[in-house]
């Protein structure tokens, strides 16, 4: 008899595939690297900011000695950008950790967890590694359904996850319809609200979510340095919430897991609002450009507020793997959207001007070749 190791709720899972690398796209396809074109992880175009850059060379002096578990500057710098104490702050390696740790923090076993349908794939993966049970809400114009979402709330839900934006489907909820559903969610039910793309929001967009975890002791505002700030590679996010809800998360907190590097590049970047406002500007003018070619093409798209377009390609459920292949034989490199039941639909990051155009010729010939 063959062992099997591990809870059956564990060997079930599927495992998280990311946007493919530039490498393996050049290997398999047999392409320059140089000429491959990257819109598949919603990262920033621009790349690294310079100050990040600097900072990173001035902590690289003292990388033979252990990070700050307590990352006190990071901290400190955060307290003072949000205006909330340092010790309601929770750190993570990307805020991918963060969410992982409030699954474990919150949720034992058997309870459940509320999220929607089209939501960000992490949620479901934190659920099944715990052997929680996920009640998944049907989205509406692919975006959360607010009251939906609390009528699914069970006497044994624990936790709650909303992206605002929502990934991968672009959706935003406006701020009154998110404090009005806080203040229905039962007390002992705790909220991730998870806004790794906030900082792409117009500012009429915007909403203080920061005065709400004042407001709310089960909310939990989850944000990122990978998106905006320039940071995908140094994997730092981080967490704000009242103190007991932090005391919990960081209990489970690996006391490493931002390392030297990241916090420097954090702090600097963190700083950098002529960078923030910059990326702001190329993405509004590069979703501008990819809807408009959407739009000459005839092509289906859900307005968008992050960094990222989801794009219908097609008709049947092959469509989104058929058009996926035909770019990356063009070198151009975006995501398939299968696995989160939308087989017919490309999600794509917006690039740099030159990227942009790039995708959007090799997606006119990829649809004539379809």
């Amino acid at each position: 008899m063959t062992m099997q190791y591990g809870p059956s709720y564990v060997r079930q899972i599927a495992p998280y595939v990311a946007g493919k690398p530039i490498s393996e796209v050049a290997r398999e396809f047999g392409l320059d690297e140089a000429r491959i074109v990257k819109l598949a992880s919603n990262e920033n175009p621009l790349g690294m900011p310079e100050s990040a850059k600097a900072a990173l060379a001035r902590a690289a002096a003292e990388l033979g000695r252990y990070p700050d578990a307590n990352a006190f500057e990071l901290k400190a710098a955060l307290a003072a950008r949000y205006g909330v104490p340092a010790e309601w702050i929770t750190l993570g390696n990307g805020s991918n950790d963060i969410l992982e740790i409030a699954a474990h923090a919150f949720v034992e076993k058997g309870q459940s967890v509320v999220y929607s349908q089209y939501s960000f794939a992490v949620y479901a993966l934190a659920t099944q590694g715990l052997g929680a049970r996920a009640i998944v809400v049907p989205a509406v114009n692919h975006g959360h359904d607010l009251d939906a979402m609390l009528a699914a709330i069970e006497a044994d839900t624990r936790l709650v996850f909303i992206a605002n934006p929502n990934n991968p489907t672009g959706t935003f909820i406006e701020g009154p319809a998110l404090e009005a559903f806080l203040e229905k969610v039962p007390k002992g039910v705790a909220v991730v609200l998870d806004e790794a793309y906030t900082e792409y929001l117009a500012v009429d967009r915007r909403y203080d979510s920061i005065a709400w975890v004042r407001r709310y002791p089960n909310l939990v505002v989850s944000r990122t340095f990978s998106k905006a700030f320039g940071l995908a590679g140094l994997r730092v996010g981080f967490a704000i919430a009242q103190p007991e809800l932090t005391d919990l998360l960081n209990r489970l907190r690996q006391p490493f897991n931002v390392n030297s590097m990241a916090q420097a590049a954090a702090i600097a970047a963190l700083g950098d609002t002529a960078f923030l406002e910059r990326t702001a500007e190329l993405n509004a003018a590069g979703y501008h450009r990819l809807t408009e070619a959407f739009d000459k093409l005839g092509l289906e798209y859900v307005p968008s507020f992050g960094n990222f377009v989801l794009v219908r390609v097609g008709n049947d459920d092959g469509a989104g793997s058929r058009v996926n292949l035909a770019l990356l034989k063009q070198g151009v490199i975006v995501r398939p959207v299968g696995n989160y039941g939308l087989p017919q639909w490309l999600r794509v990051t917006i690039g740099l001007p030159e990227e942009n155009e790039a995708f959007i010729a090799a997606l006119e010939n990829s649809l004539a070749q379809a």
